[in-house]
């Protein structure tokens, strides 16, 4: 198992700008050819890079995470402004922390964009971006003056995703936001027996139909989570403290005491620029710390995806990079 989640890339970021110059420039005009493209410079990555990533790959780390410090980014002053609306135009050209988003990805498995199941279209874009936006809703990756509450992405489709992948173009600007990463490989230990059986047990609803924790009671529309499943001894985590639902008081008691363990053991990762991130997201819920937005073209900027592989029924066969996955709940 990976000991050290940080990896420091300074030294390679010239290699790894040649690696980003000879992917396709207009990466959205074909995101199958940018992808298999990125595959083939995956393969060239400087040796501790490919080394950790691969590491990280076969059995994860204890803290559900991996860092890379120092990866090539432009200029501040030669980005773009901070974008306002998604999704980014098809003649934008590739950024540098998009190509290591990409290139990252591949040696690990398979971008895939998701129906989310309620309406999230912008999640069946395979290359994403989070920024503020003014209006968001306070459980949305777009707000800034709230926390974003512990979760895990996807936990409620069949197919989730084993990794998100995040990449910082601009911090922000006080550098105050910090993704918080609490890895049930540290929590476990922390909780008593019964809330532990009962998190495998117990199957809790999760609406689906619409976002963010809107009470829904058509049960086509919602997804059955298990908080904790598989290996006793080393379990995948599927859990949001906003959106799961509990009606008796046993249950409500037992995600409590998930979301404290997990918020008690979490580790603060701030993304500044050059900076990627990658979350072991079958076993890890994770959060973000409010920031200020300006809303002056330089507020925070990351680019993220989804990254799928062999592990825990994922792929079956004849998947690619780039596919669309429609929305499968989880029962």
């Amino acid at each position: 198992m990976l000991k050290d989640p940080v990896v420091d890339c300074t030294s390679s970021r010239q290699q790894l700008l040649a690696l980003a110059g000879a992917l396709p420039r207009l990466p959205r005009v074909d995101i199958y050819a940018f992808l298999e493209a990125a595959k083939e410079q995956a393969d060239k990555l400087p040796e501790h890079i490919g080394r950790a990533l691969d590491e990280f790959n076969v059995g994860g780390n204890q803290n559900g995470y991996l860092s890379l410090k120092g990866l090539p980014v432009e200029p501040d002053d030669e980005l773009p402004p901070t974008p306002t609306t998604t999704p980014p135009p098809a003649d934008r050209e590739l950024l540098n922390m998009e190509a290591m988003l990409a290139i990252v990805g591949r040696r690990l498995g398979l971008h895939t964009a998701y129906d989310q199941g309620y309406g999230n279209r912008r999640a069946r874009e395979v290359l994403h971006e989070l920024y503020p936006t003014p209006d968001a809703h306070p459980l949305s990756g777009e707000t800034s003056s709230t926390q974003l509450e512990y979760h895990s992405d996807l936990y409620h489709h069949a197919l989730q995703p084993q990794y998100i992948i995040l990449s910082c173009s601009r911090g922000d600007h006080e550098g105050k936001a910090a993704t918080l990463v609490g890895s049930i490989r540290n929590a476990l230990p922390l909780l008593s027996d019964e809330v532990i059986e009962r998190l495998f047990e117990r199957k809790f609803a999760r609406p689906v139909g619409i976002s963010h924790g809107d009470r829904i009671e058509d049960s086509s529309s919602l997804a059955y989570v298990k908080p904790l499943y598989g290996d006793r001894d080393d379990p995948f985590l599927g859990f949001d403290r906003s959106v799961l639902r509990a009606d008796e008081q046993a249950d409500k008691e037992a995600l409590a005491e998930l979301d404290s363990t997990l918020d008690s053991v979490a580790k603060a990762v701030r993304l500044g620029a050059g900076d990627l991130l990658i979350i072991d997201n079958l076993r890890v819920a994770h959060a973000r710390t409010p920031f200020e937005a300006r809303w002056d073209g330089k507020d925070r900027w990351l680019h993220r995806a989804y990254v799928r592989t062999a592990i825990n029924g994922q792929l079956t066969g004849g998947e690619r990079a780039g596919d669309v996955v429609e929305f499968i709940a989880r029962r």
